[in-house]
């Protein structure tokens, strides 16, 4: 019995004592109080009061646990709290903290994840909505003798539903007054996907409209507040003060680039070893490591908990289990796409390097407002860097940061949507495509070449140097499969079986007397372009490859040797 299936077998025979995992569970509660498998993050409350800021904000890419962290933390000092969710967990052992902090705060919690809409009405809606179900949470707990008297209109317009723009700009300064007032202790503050809505608002085209608003809710409740004991707020994208948070002080941002909070969002080497042990996949490790590790928070190396945790659901499902892209699958990528649109021949070549595993050197703003998105290829850079499809290798004397692909799904995204851009550039193209297919049927090698020469060169490369020779034949057949197909009318036929062996393509146009047989190599350099043309077109003739289209009746075969090196081709055509 190999090491893998005796550690299945020993988690067999443990049965229903594994924890379940928390797949799709954002709620600490839910987590606690179910028995699921919780990865300890409860470090982050000492971390947090150590730092004694006023508001401190969390920028980390999606799926990385910056919900459940930040429910961890109202479950933690809100008032009520039952402190036996912490039992066995880190900040248990911090007595003397947890005397002072745990379950004796008001918190007031907001997450602003679902504000989207196609319009500025749409999303005010929503917003409107999730303030009022806040609203109906602090009525639960100070019921109506809490609402004084000078505040009970503005807040009763809130909890039904009737709120206008500005009832919603003064919402949270609201509500911490009414709870500081009734438990006589100042309140904290949670705002979780903070930038959700300008994200929405700005690729719906009300962006300046949702700033104001977004603007007015959070100047009232974190500027000058003499209610706020401290606030927290997470987010993907760092936005730069001058846009939402202008003047407020004792303002701190902890980006992927700081130090201070960096184990606690992400999974840690040891934390990812230890579930996959628990759940008796520790032989999964590398595979795990490889597709989901590789992103840097300050000086630490972290996985995708996402990630992670659906790899291991799956596994437990099926023990052999191959890696998913699960982050992937999460969000429509549409940032790197955006990016690969704007990309100019220099970033084409800095993108075919990142996707063959090599680092580029960017500098990079942390800063950055919605509206600059757009303003330069650099900021997109910026963006893809701070929103995990880009991560650090280091940083030069000059500040400047050596980035990369942190690890197999990411590079997977990329790939995708150069495949895709691809497809819309060139195979659209129906004229130039028509011209291109035709040339097969008049058997004209050059024109093939010189047209697939072109493409190479204008195309963003996704092979990786380091892959095997088979697998660089294989992108390149895929290549010609796409290119081929824009012709509608033409049977395309792929590794086909013929005569004495497999066709990697074969094709029967509309004319029935015709066929086409293509036979791709990869040549290890430019100067055995040709050398490899030859061997692909005695291939065809050995093995007799024309024989199907023989037998169908088609008389008139011609036979293709394309080689391939890099971004340069070679074609030899010959007839049957």
């Amino acid at each position: 019995m190999s090491n893998k299936e005796h550690a299945i077998a020993s988690v067999a025979d443990r049965g229903s004592n594994l924890k379940d995992l928390p797949i799709g569970r954002d709620s600490f509660e839910e987590i606690r109080y179910g028995g699921f498998y919780y990865v300890d993050k409860t470090g982050l409350v000492k971390a947090l009061l150590q730092n004694r800021n006023k508001v401190t904000l969390f920028t980390r890419p999606r799926r990385f646990g910056k919900t459940l962290n930040m429910r961890m933390l109202q479950s933690f000092f809100e008032v009520g709290t039952d402190k036996g969710l912490f039992d066995g967990l880190e900040i248990a052992s911090e007595q003397k903290l947890c005397e002072e902090y745990l379950g004796k705060y008001p918190v007031v919690f907001l997450t602003l994840k679902d504000v989207d809409g196609l319009n500025f009405a749409s999303a005010l809606h929503k917003l409107r909505k999730i303030v009022q179900e806040e609203a109906d949470r602090i009525y639960a707990r100070v019921g109506a003798q809490g609402i004084f008297e000078s505040v009970r209109e503005d807040f009763f317009r809130l909890y039904y539903g009737k709120a206008s723009l500005e009832d919603i700009q003064n919402s949270l300064r609201l509500f911490t007054r009414i709870l500081c007032r009734f438990y006589n202790q100042k309140v904290i503050l949670l705002i979780d996907e903070y930038d959700v809505p300008l994200d929405k608002a700005f690729n719906n085209g009300y962006y300046e409209e949702m700033v104001s608003c977004i603007s007015g809710l959070f100047g009232q409740a974190l500027k000058s507040n003499d209610f706020l004991h401290f606030a927290v707020l997470t987010g993907c994208l760092r936005i730069s003060k001058e846009s939402i948070f202008t003047g407020l002080n004792n303002f701190f941002v902890d980006s992927i680039v700081e130090n201070r909070f960096n184990e606690y969002f992400g999974f840690t080497d040891g934390e990812v070893r230890e579930l996959l042990a628990y759940y008796g996949f520790a032989d999964c490790y590398d595979v795990a490591r490889e597709w989901y590790d590789g992103y840097r928070f300050g000086g630490l190396d972290v996985y995708c908990p996402w990630d992670v945790v659906n790899y291991a659901g799956s596994l437990r499902a099926d023990a052999s289990a191959l890696p998913q892209p699960y982050w992937i699958n999460t969000s429509g990528n549409a940032l790197v796409r955006r990016f690969i649109d704007r990309a100019d021949k220099t970033t084409q070549n800095e993108l075919e390097r990142l996707v063959a595993g090599e680092p580029i050197e960017k500098a990079i703003n942390l800063n950055l407002t919605y509206n600059e998105i757009d303003n330069s290829i650099e900021n997109l850079w910026s963006v893809l860097f701070t929103t995990g499809y880009l991560t650090s290798d280091g940083r030069s004397e000059g500040g400047i940061y050596r980035l990369k692909i942190p690890n197999s799904e990411v590079r997977e995204i990329f790939v995708q949507q150069i495949q895709a851009w691809f497809k819309e550039r060139f195979v659209h193209d129906v004229q130039s495509m028509q011209e291109f297919c035709h040339s097969f049927l008049t058997g004209d090698a050059e024109d093939i070449q010189n047209r697939l020469n072109l493409i190479l060169s204008r195309m963003i490369s996704v092979l990786d140097n380091r892959v095997r020779k088979a697998q660089k034949e294989n992108f390149y057949h895929g290549l010609l499969l796409g290119l081929l197909r824009s012709e509608t009318e033409w049977l395309i036929l792929s590794n086909v079986e013929s005569g004495d062996g497999f066709c990697d393509i074969m094709v029967e146009p509309d004319d029935l007397d015709m066929g086409i047989v293509i036979e791709v190599k990869y040549a290890e350099s430019i100067e055995k372009l040709d050398e490899a043309c030859n061997v692909a077109l005695q291939q065809i003739r050995q093995r007799r490859y024309d024989e199907r289209l023989r037998n169908e009746g088609r008389s008139k075969i011609r036979a293709f040797g394309i080689a391939f090196c890099r971004k340069r081709c070679r074609v030899a055509c010959a007839d049957c």
